[in-house]
């Protein structure tokens, strides 16, 4: 196991009362609900991370419209560390395209902003809270 962390970019795309979830088909987060999103590629900036996994997870295109926030994801098992990411939320503008799941999300959908917000469904950890940023920037 690499023990360093493993950088990745959120994409986090409200729009018309709604932000864009995908459902996580792999662990650590298989079956919770959250930002599309992977791993950022050498050579690759984090907005630049953000709306290709954007793409390649939903099939939407959006632009990377700012930072939000970094969120360590620091995962244990037996005290040991299983995974740890630092994740990057990038705040992004809808483009063009409908939701349809795709790569490693089993769905892919808009949901209204009062449901996260209330964490009405399955959620990773700190999707209400990265939302509430991006409410507040817009």
């Amino acid at each position: 196991m690499d023990p360093r962390p493993k950088l990745a970019a959120l994409a986090v795309l409200p729009h018309q009362g709604h932000v864009l979830l995908v459902r996580r088909r792999n662990p650590p987060d298989a079956g919770l609900w959250g930002y599309p999103g992977g791993h950022v590629d050498w050579g690759e900036t984090v907005a630049e991370a953000a709306v290709r996994e954007l793409a390649e997870e939903t099939g939407v295109r959006g632009a990377a419209a700012g930072w939000l926030t970094n969120l360590d994801i620091i995962l244990r098992e037996g005290g040991a560390v299983r995974h740890h990411f630092l994740l990057a939320a990038v705040l992004c503008r809808w483009r063009a395209g409908a939701p349809q799941a795709a790569d490693d999300v089993s769905e892919a959908e808009w949901v209204p902003q009062a449901e996260v917000l209330s964490r009405a469904r399955p959620l990773s950890q700190d999707v209400d809270r990265v939302l509430r940023l991006a409410l507040a920037r817009a």
